[in-house]
């Protein structure tokens, strides 16, 4: 099996691309990247250099994932998602000299694994995605979203909890939720949702 790597990408020759996945017209993986098994960069996307992505990961088009974010298997990444990495970000220094990559330390976003990011969501980095959690279109996260969380707004809020199949739980009298889904039944336990 081999990977898939349309000719208008730009590709860093050091960049490694897991087998059986695709880097589609006009998208960009930097220099030492890691992408996954079974993976989808979309058109126009961005890859950061040293970005890990596991395998089954998808980043759809226009997508800008900068260094050093974190992905693990089975990530679902929207169009026009924006993963930051600067607290102070600045053009200048305050003297006046252009800031280069040696006068600021990035930081990342990581997401854990199954996790789903909406389109033109914003992560400000430095978060972490919990398992199966999603953020819901257009929010800005700001803090590390819990497993299972489903956060929406500006700033993000946790405004229910989703199973593995990404719908949200229905809430029974006794407490207990269940996935509509799978029928998977899961418990919130001082503020953490587990599966039973």
């Amino acid at each position: 099996m081999a990977f898939k790597v349309v000719s208008t990408a730009d590709v860093a020759d050091d960049a490694i691309i897991g087998d059986g996945s695709s880097i589609w017209h006009l998208a960009q993986v930097r220099e030492h990247a890691r992408i996954g098994r079974n993976c989808i960069v979309g058109r126009g996307a961005y890859i950061g250099t040293g970005v890990v992505m596991g395998d089954g990961c998808k980043v759809q088009n226009y997508a800008l994932v900068y260094e050093p974010a974190v992905l693990e298997d089975g990530v679902f990444v929207g169009p026009s998602v924006v993963f930051t990495n600067d607290h102070f970000p600045r053009a200048i220094n305050p003297d006046g000299t252009p800031k280069s990559a040696h006068d600021w330390e990035p930081v990342g976003v990581t997401v854990r694994h199954g996790a789903s990011i909406g389109a033109r969501a914003v992560c400000v980095a430095p978060v972490t995605i919990g398992r199966w959690a999603t953020v819901a279109a257009g929010a800005v996260v700001t803090k590390d979203v819990p497993d299972y969380a489903l956060v929406a707004g500006v700033p993000a809020r946790r405004v229910g909890w989703v199973g593995e199949a990404g719908a949200p739980l229905v809430k029974h009298e006794d407490g207990h939720y269940t996935c509509p889904i799978t029928h998977r039944a899961y418990d919130e336990i001082d503020g953490a949702l587990t599966p039973r």
